[in-house]
């Protein structure tokens, strides 16, 4: 076994002495440390940048630039001012025989994220896991190899500035052994999460020996209702289309209602000029300027075809009626169903959540933008005076 579990999960342990303040604080240096370092990460990310072309849709996922490290920057500092996640208690009871019991939320331990090319979530999980009491293992893929480097070397200098042991977050090397190594690590790491499309999320979970959160692989649908305002709908679908195409929450396929079908040119004109439309490839996250679009029946015949081809990851309908609405939210199973507003906000910062670890597609446990309280877990400390069971 890598060294290095063993290093993390040790470090781990002095993450329980440090005051909630004394976190904030170093998060707020690493904050101002992005910025002031800016040349050097953005230098790093031109070499991971050169190795890739810019029709890759993986290619604005990597890059960086001043305004997505101001954005970085800003998540961090939003993290430092969440209240803690950390000794809340969550229950408080005695019982008859006098002992109290009282359930207090804790970190998990050790969390092992991999991700693809996305050099942001070395920062997102950093800010997250130190805040919450949790070391980290970050495995990144080759493509943003460079960038994250830079960015573990930065945040491993502001911790010595703290005297606080590095080992707390850890980069493995950006190769397919170090994977199966943090799959396999069995009593280092507590929970895996990992980060990308769907065939890495598949391999994580199908290949490892430890828990695993799945997250991020989003087929995205939103549905234009008979009662759907065409100027709303206009908006939103453009918006949740456009924003940003290889992100998770973009829009995959539109699904208009039979009676609209003369507004679908309406519909789709502000994207015309750079999307392709598919009447077909149902269930595809297109994670580019594509756009599958079909005709159905019905509210019934839209929450079917979501159930066929969903994720689970955000669903949108556009209506007045509020009964369909209510019907859509009731029906629909997804970790984050919206009326008449774009699934480009399935975010953990646009949720007040400071930033995001990843957006859980699954049912036990977490579901939908993991932030703080869902990287805690509790346990039962019990105070007695003497008392025996009989």
């Amino acid at each position: 076994m890598n060294p290095i579990f063993e290093q993390v999960r040790k470090a781990s342990r002095s993450l329980a002495l440090i005051p909630d303040k004394r976190r904030d604080e170093i998060l707020l240096a690493v904050a101002d440390a992005i910025l002031e370092n800016e040349t050097v990460l953005l230098q790093a990310n031109a070499q991971d940048l050169s190795r890739m072309e810019k029709t890759n849709p993986l290619y604005d996922r990597l890059l960086l630039d001043h305004s997505r490290l101001e954005g970085i920057a800003s998540d961090m500092r939003h993290v430092a001012a969440l209240p803690s996640p950390l000794g809340r208690v969550l229950k408080d009871t005695v019982l008859d025989n006098g002992l109290r019991l009282r359930r207090v939320s804790v970190p998990f331990g050790v969390i092992g994220m991999v991700f693809e090319a996305r050099p942001n979530v070395a920062f997102d999980v950093f800010s997250l896991c130190f805040k919450s009491g949790n070391a980290c293992i970050l495995k990144g893929g080759r493509d943003a190899d460079d960038s994250n480097k830079a960015i573990v070397a930065l945040i491993h200098k502001i911790l010595k500035d703290f005297d606080v042991d590095t080992n707390v977050v850890a980069l493995l090397p950006a190769t397919h052994e170090a994977t199966g190594e943090m799959l396999n690590a069995v009593g280092y790491v507590d929970v895996c999460i990992p980060r990308g499309g769907r065939r890495l999320i598949d391999f994580v979970r199908d290949n490892a020996r430890i828990p695993v959160i799945e997250t991020g692989a989003g087929v995205v649908h939103a549905y234009f209702d008979k009662d759907g305002d065409l100027e709303k709908g206009i908006r939103i679908i453009n918006n949740a289309k456009t924003r940003r195409v290889s992100v998770c929450n973009a829009l995959d396929c539109l699904l208009v209602h039979k009676d609209r079908v003369g507004d679908i040119d309406a519909l789709l004109a502000p994207m015309k000029d750079k999307v392709t439309f598919h009447y077909d490839n149902y269930g595809t996250e297109w994670m580019s300027y594509d756009l599958s679009v079909k005709i159905v029946d019905s509210l019934q015949d839209a929450v079917e075809h979501i159930a066929r081809y969903g994720s689970g990851h955000s669903e949108c309908i556009i209506t007045e009626n509020k009964e369909t609405a209510r019907a859509f939210q009731a029906q629909v199973d997804a970790a984050c169903v919206y009326v008449n507003a774009p699934t480009s906000f399935t975010d953990g910062a646009q949720f007040g959540l400071g930033a995001e670890i990843g957006i859980s597609t699954q049912k036990l446990g977490p579901r939908g933008p993991m932030a703080l309280e869902e990287i805690t877990t509790y346990k039962w400390l019990i105070e007695g005076d003497g008392q025996i069971r009989p």
